[in-house]
């Protein structure tokens, strides 16, 4: 039953009986003056108000997701759309429907999705009261920051709830979300995988809702947004600052070594050891970068990536093996140098300032050995499902 028509306004619904008449009449009316062969659908996620009878009485269609959450709401509805594009809003009359001709415009051209933007520095506006001062010049801002530092992403506001995307490509995304980061969720995966996007400026209305309070939670759907986009960008969370602990690492190892003198410090032993913590934590995070974005690969929550491909084709379990028993054999090596001073010294004491030059650099070669070895299992694993 897809594809019969060319649109479909979806609103999802939870007890909005206070704005969905004034919503779907919006919707309706600029369907008719665009000329266009569209639907209204209402995605009620449990109301108890009577929304969806209100919605009912003027034509809309209305579908029940028993799923409770935002993005569960807007998922059941993207899948029983008839619309070839689709085109969200929110049921609160934060949004002007009126506007659906900029969005549709835009899909027509081409675009697969066409996102809109409320905030100045996309040619949006705020009408006052209509959004809390902490979203407008900290959430949204930051937000939008991360997602064009992090993902490329194009667009001056991540977290607009009004936008327009073909149907077909939504579907291919795969989307997981089932709260409000469902929007975040679906700019971040189109950045990820090259989408042709636009942006269009929006109006952002006072929330028309009396008998509750707005369903966007501020700190802890802030929260469960930014743990979304670190889970989506494994190389800023773990390889970035993984190869930086280790460069640190390797720094702090040639200068104690040699005993070095930085100005009025003199680099010893106790060094080495920061040294070798910074490199274990290092090597330890570049493991995890690798393991994560193997498994959101496999899995279809990120698309591919070239790194870790030839990482693949590169660090085969085989040779990570064979690095590994090489490193804990040379750090086994160390250890018993170590031993054998101590055994000259007739078991007794030790300079140690000297001896941990061996003891050192013997334990950590040991571990990032043994961790090599063992995190190439894991990561062979993984592989052994996406193949």
């Amino acid at each position: 039953m897809t594809d019969r028509l060319e649109v479909t306004v979806l609103m999802p619904c939870l007890n909005e009986a206070d704005t969905i008449v004034a919503c779907v009449e919006e919707a309706q009316k600029a369907l008719r003056e665009m000329g266009t062969e569209g639907e209204v659908l209402v995605a009620d996620n449990g109301s108890q108000d009577g929304s969806q009878a209100l919605a009912a009485s003027l034509g809309a269609r209305v579908i029940q997701v028993r799923e409770r959450g935002y993005g569960n709401a807007l998922m059941g509805g993207i899948e029983a759309a008839r619309g070839r594009f689709v085109i969200m809003g929110d049921a609160d009359s934060s949004y002007d429907f009126g506007e659906l001709p900029k969005f549709l415009n835009k899909l027509r051209e081409g675009y697969d999705v066409v996102q809109g933007c409320r905030l100045p520095g996309g040619g949006g506006s705020i009408l006052p009261g209509a959004m809390p001062l902490l979203h407008r010049w900290w959430g949204n801002p930051m937000f939008t920051l991360l997602a064009r530092w992090l993902v490329g992403s194009p667009i001056h506001d991540i977290y607009c709830g009004l936008r327009g995307f073909r149907r077909d490509w939504q579907l291919a995304l795969n989307q997981r979300c089932t709260g409000m980061e469902f929007a975040t969720e679906m700019m971040i995966k189109a950045s990820l995988t090259h989408a042709r996007i636009a942006e269009v400026p929006v109006t952002l209305y006072p929330d028309g809702r009396k008998a509750h309070a707005p369903h966007l939670k501020t700190f802890r759907d802030g929260w469960r947004t930014l743990r979304f986009f670190l889970l989506c960008s494994p190389r800023w969370l773990f390889l970035v600052p993984g190869v930086f602990l280790i460069l640190l690492g390797l720094i702090g190892y040639g200068l104690a070594l040699p005993g070095a003198h930085v100005f009025r410090a003199t680099l010893d032993a106790h060094t080495l050891l920061f040294a070798s913590l910074a490199i274990m934590s290092g090597s330890q995070a570049v493991w995890f970068w690798v393991m994560t974005k193997t498994f959101a690969v496999s899995e279809g929550l990120l698309p591919p990536n070239e790194l870790l491909e030839r990482f693949h084709a590169l660090a085969t379990l085989e040779r990570c093996l064979v690095l590994g028993g090489c490193a804990m054999l040379s750090g086994l090596l160390l250890l018993l140098l170590a031993v054998r001073q101590w055994y000259l010294a007739g078991f007794g004491p030790l300079d140690y300032a000297h001896t941990m030059r061996f003891v050192i650099p013997g334990a950590t070669l040991s571990f990032l050995g043994l961790q090599g070895a063992l995190s190439s299992f894991v990561v062979s694993m993984l592989l052994m499902h996406r193949r």
